[in-house]
């Protein structure tokens, strides 16, 4: 990886990280040598500054990246910084690190990933606060000033109304709660006999009542209540109190919603932005109004996925095929529409869960594409190589809780081994069986993922399965040892040993598309593989995979051939066949689901070589000719099975009608116009 147009500016933190310049420079390709600093946010800034304007500069410092870019002051110069020290100087290993970082800086040298398109989010403020009187009532008055409020009263716990109606209070039960910042569209069904917006407060129905059972939130305790209603006759002609008034539903829109509830009404892995659920904790309460007086203007994030109804296989003609993406995602942002899938992209976090776990490619990752990050695989793991790195194990990790983790084992514990590289990515769960078996073709020995507590177990279940598959193909190939793993711990990382790789890394990048990804990835495994294999068994619910037809049963209906949407079953124009290319099809169970005949069966397998991208009969069968005109029309067995149900029906029991099943479309159009005793409509009189 060269250098060139770039300065890089490299910093032993106080003599704390083994740097080897000249090894360095030779690892990245510079043509100019390289100079460690020891204090260059310190004695040696003025280093950095000078560097500054020539063209861009990597700084190897994260720690002080504040500081360095105070320095750079207005300068135009653009300023890229890559961790060293914890990444890899700070390690038991850390004086065999020279590889690592050198695939650190090379990776850090490349330029940044197109940014993905925006998704926008306009919130003026309007909050409304759900929950028990007492909390719900107390941030009310606390958030007034900052915010415009409505509370929502699900339980008369304490507390009391202001005596200013600074803002809207309503009390009854949540029916529905959706949306998204900005755009939250709340329902509730109003319980109490009080009706808030009514009452005028005027306290005759707390003197009124003998039972105490009305308090200054102006709800009735109906357990108290000893239905006398003397405070139906104190409200009088307000009437504000009504014990027979429908429950009905009443709907507001708001910006925010602070859900003060034990058991909050969503509870999706991943919330909405801009809804809040801190639960009945204090300082869980406080940091949560904290977030809510941020969240007013407008604001973006990145639309982290596409989408290509086209190819997607998840229903046709009101049969269901895939409800992968459905499953996994955790915020509720797909859901089912029609014959495809709909994602909300206001309501989408961004795990990348739906791309991996998609068989067909239709649903993408663009954040990064898979090609971009699949370009910083290959250059990291060939610079790594190109140093005198070997065995490389690739340690991905998420931009928060991963980060937080990696960098902690380089300061309190003893490091990532010297083999083991970092790659930071959005989230984990967007690593698909393309980055897996890529990054092995591109020379990787393993690749581990790193998962924390947050990493929602639909995710992991997930990767678990793809990781389970792609450790199937790679161990048939006969490339030994464990290849892929989920990690909970970064000391995992010391016990992993070396599995086997390709001898000659690939060349090819990564492709948007996923099969064709899969493609290069497996072609090039097995190329390199010490057994030859044609064919890999694989476990149920794998994207890969051949069909069974019973041609006891099957009728060439070709309901599949319309049903598959990746154009894996195939029509034949000159007879009545049913072509199959192996190459094309996910398994997605739609030609199983479609077929009347329930004739046909999965069979998940991995079918090597040239030929699964070759065209194949699953069946054929003897044509039928018109008996009027000899054009095939349909097969033989079809008419006969035809004839055999229809032949006794009394519809069939004129003279010519039977024979006229054993004709193409056009000769019975022309038979019926023929036939002068053809009853046609017009013979009926009304």
């Amino acid at each position: 990886m060269s250098l060139e147009g770039k300065t890089l500016k490299v910093c032993s933190c106080n003599r704390t990280v083994a740097l080897d310049a000249r090894a360095l420079a030779a690892a990245l390709k510079s043509d100019a040598p390289i100079e460690v600093h020891h204090q260059l946010c310190r004695k040696d800034a003025a280093a950095f500054q000078a560097a500054l304007g020539e063209s861009d500069v990597i700084v190897a410092c994260t720690q002080e990246a504040p500081l360095f870019a105070e320095l750079a002051g207005g300068s135009s110069t653009a300023i890229k910084f890559v961790n060293l020290r914890e990444q890899a100087g700070w390690s038991a290993e850390g004086a065999r690190a020279m590889p690592k970082i050198a695939a650190l800086v090379a990776m850090a040298a490349l330029p940044e990933p197109e940014p993905a398109p925006a998704v926008e989010f306009k919130s003026s403020g309007q909050v409304l606060i759900i929950g028990p009187s007492a909390a719900a009532l107390d941030w009310a008055e606390r958030l007034a000033g900052q915010l415009e409020v409505s509370v929502l009263i699900t339980g008369a716990q304490g507390g009391e109304l202001p005596l200013e109606r600074k803002y809207p209070v309503w009390s009854g039960q949540v029916t529905q709660l959706s949306g998204w910042l900005g755009a939250f569209a709340v329902a509730w069904r109003q319980e109490n006999p009080i009706d808030l917006e009514v009452c005028t407060r005027c306290n005759a129905c707390v003197r009124a009542c003998p039972e105490q059972a009305i308090d200054f939130t102006y709800q009735i305790d109906l357990a108290k209540c000893k239905a006398h209603r003397n405070c139906v006759k104190a409200c009088g002609a307000i009437g504000a109190i009504d014990f027979s008034r429908a429950a009905t539903e009443r709907k507001e829109a708001f910006d925010l919603v602070l859900d003060l509830s034990r058991r909050p009404f969503i509870r999706t892995h991943q919330l909405p932005q801009g809804y809040l659920a801190p639960g009945d904790d204090a300082l869980e309460q406080a940091l949560a109004a904290h977030q809510l007086t941020a969240l007013v203007g407008e604001f973006e994030k990145p639309r982290f996925f596409s989408y290509s109804s086209r190819i997607c296989a998840h229903s046709r003609s009101g049969q269901e095929g895939c409800n992968q993406c459905i499953d996994v995602c955790s915020s509720g942002a797909i859901r089912a529409d029609g014959d495809h899938v709909k994602v909300e992209p206001h309501l989408c976090a961004g795990c990348g869960g739906c791309a991996t776990v998609c068989p067909s490619g239709a649903m993408s990752y663009a954040y990064p594409r898979v090609p971009d990050l699949g370009m910083r695989l290959k250059t990291l793991l060939r610079t790594y190589r190109e140093a005198g790195g070997r065995d490389a194990c690739v340690l991905l990790h998420d931009g928060e809780a991963g980060r937080a983790a990696v960098l902690g084992s380089g300061r309190h514990e003893k490091g990532l081994p010297a083999r083991v590289i970092p790659l930071e990515c959005f989230h984990v769960a967007s690593i698909g069986m393309d980055l897996l078996l890529g990054a092995m073709a591109y020379g990787a020995s393993q690749v581990a993922i790193f998962i924390t507590e947050k990493t929602a177990e639909t995710y992991v279940a997930a990767l678990e399965r793809e990781i389970g598959i792609a450790q199937t193909i790679v161990s048939a190939l006969g490339y030994a040892g464990k290849h892929f793993s989920l990690m909970r711990e970064i000391a995992e990382t010391w016990d992993a040993k070396p599995a086997a790789t390709v001898e000659e890394p690939a060349s090819f990048n990564l492709s948007p598309e996923k099969r064709t990804s899969l493609d290069f990835a497996i072609e090039h495994l097995a190329r390199h593989a010490s057994q030859a294999k044609e064919v890999i068994e694989l476990p149920q619910g794998a994207a890969f995979g051949a069909i069974s037809v019973n041609q006891d049963t099957c009728t060439l209906c070709k309901a599949c051939i319309g049903a598959c949407p990746e154009a894996a079953l195939l029509d034949s124009p000159d007879a009545p066949r049913l072509r199959f290319i192996e190459r094309n099809c996910v398994q997605c169970g739609l030609c199983v689901n479609t077929c009347p005949e329930n004739a046909l069966t999965l069979v998940p397998r991995l079918f090597l070589g040239g030929k699964a991208k070759q065209a194949v009969t699953l069946h054929e069968a003897e044509p039928f000719n018109c008996v009027r005109c000899g054009k095939p029309f349909g097969t033989r067995r079809m008419v006969d099975n035809m004839l055999g149900k229809l032949g006794a029906h009394s519809m069939f029991a004129a003279e010519g009608a039977l024979r006229r099943l054993q004709m193409c479309a056009d000769c019975r159009v022309v038979d019926m116009m023929g036939n002068q005793t053809e009853a046609t409509i017009f013979d009926y009189k009304k």
